[in-house]
């Protein structure tokens, strides 16, 4: 690991980088039926990127919005409730990292992160069917948070930019092989996006790793688009003109069946969490209408077919939320989903998976009130 003293986060401060859209604040409040998602676990918190410096306080407020009526899934073969499996052999506590799943593999790679101003640089393999931690002894990336990490079939565990102290930003790429057990890092000769960090990445069905926003010391944040091509090694911009998502960083995106690329919520200038939800199709952005979640930074998110799934981040109030969330894709509409029992504590800067062969999805780490975590929690997919 890779230890940074007096680390300073990304995406707390510096001018907007890139163009915003129209307003530049937080989506506009839906106004739907009485009940309000799960209440955060501790109210007050302060929110990734940083423990050393504090986020910035907005002048105006994220608005809060109301959460559609929960749901309770039915009951099916396994109850539909967390479980906390054994964390025995797993990998340090930990925020901000990736984990990414190998589906012909039978396993998930998580990749860095930190935990305050420890930065990680080692990688550890999650046995699907065991349920079992390895760490895997390879060389590769400088340790960093705040990456991006993608499974591109017949390649590997693609990751993209990150941050590693200060003032030290990535925009390398590398790839890791299962099957040879190895890093290596790919060609991106030419133009290329700037370093940065808390971007998104996603694959499209063509095989082209998109990438979208983020934010970096020196520029502020971004709201730009671009593709890399896998097998030609080469980086294309394609932001498209007219109005789109707000400059931002700390949030995700997905690539959708039905070809669209979808950004989700994250930070903007002046305010700690929005909860917008855009779609870029036709070469051009749009933004989805209708009831949201309440807004969100460093959330979980896993998709399977044609359905996401978002887990906890921080809110507008800097509180780490503990609520799970169903987004249709082809609807693009929301549905809260009410999970009896125990479950994971309010957590940001955690990540989910979805482990189609198990049906289940699988969070590990993030930062909680007391903390980083180690825990691994799993919940099976509803049906």
């Amino acid at each position: 690991m890779l230890v940074v003293a007096g680390l300073a986060a990304g995406c707390t401060g510096g001018p907007a980088g890139g163009s915003a859209a129209a307003g530049g604040s937080a989506s506009p409040v839906a106004t739907v039926s009485a009940t309000t998602a799960p209440a955060a676990s501790s109210p007050g918190a302060t929110i990734a990127p940083s423990d050393a410096t504090p986020m910035p306080s907005a002048a105006t407020p994220a608005p809060s919005v109301a959460a559609p009526t929960p749901t309770t899934a039915p009951s099916a073969e396994a109850p539909f409730r967390w479980t906390a499996l054994a964390t025995e052999g797993a990998p340090p506590a930990r925020e901000d990292h990736t984990w990414t799943v190998d589906p012909d593999g039978g396993a998930a790679y998580l990749f860095g992160g930190r935990d305050g101003s420890t930065v990680f640089d080692d990688l550890w393999r999650f046995d699907l069917a065991a349920d079992t931690w390895e760490r895997v002894s390879a060389a590769g990336p400088t340790g960093r948070f705040g990456h991006t990490a993608t499974w591109v079939e017949g390649v590997g565990v693609v990751v993209w930019s990150g941050q590693g102290g200060p003032t030290t930003f990535f925009d390398d790429l590398w790839v890791f092989d299962p099957a040879a057990g190895a890093w290596s890092e790919l060609p991106d000769a030419g133009p290329r996006p700037a370093a940065r960090y808390g971007s998104c990445a996603a694959l499209d069905g063509d095989g082209r790793l998109w990438i979208s926003h983020g934010f970096t010391a020196d520029a502020g944040r971004f709201a730009d688009t671009w593709t890399y091509d896998v097998a030609a090694g080469s980086w294309t911009e394609v932001t498209p003109d007219g109005q789109g998502p707000v400059v931002r960083c700390l949030h995700d995106c997905l690539w959708t069946p039905d070809g669209r690329l979808v950004v989700y919520a994250g930070q903007t200038t002046g305010v700690p969490a929005i909860g917008d939800l855009w779609a870029l199709g036709d070469g051009a952005w749009t933004k989805a209408d209708g009831a949201e979640p309440p807004a969100r930074q460093l959330y979980g998110l896993a998709t399977v077919g044609d359905t996401a799934w978002v887990f906890g981040g921080a809110g507008a109030d800097r509180a780490k939320l503990a609520d799970l969330w169903r987004l249709d894709l082809g609807t693009l509409g929301w549905e809260s989903v009410t999970v009896p029992g125990d479950g994971p504590a309010g957590r940001s800067g955690a990540t989910l998976v979805a482990d189609g062969t198990g049906g289940r999805l699988l969070l590990f780490g993030g930062l909680t009130a007391d903390g980083a975590s180690a825990e691994t929690w799993s919940l099976p997919l509803r049906p």
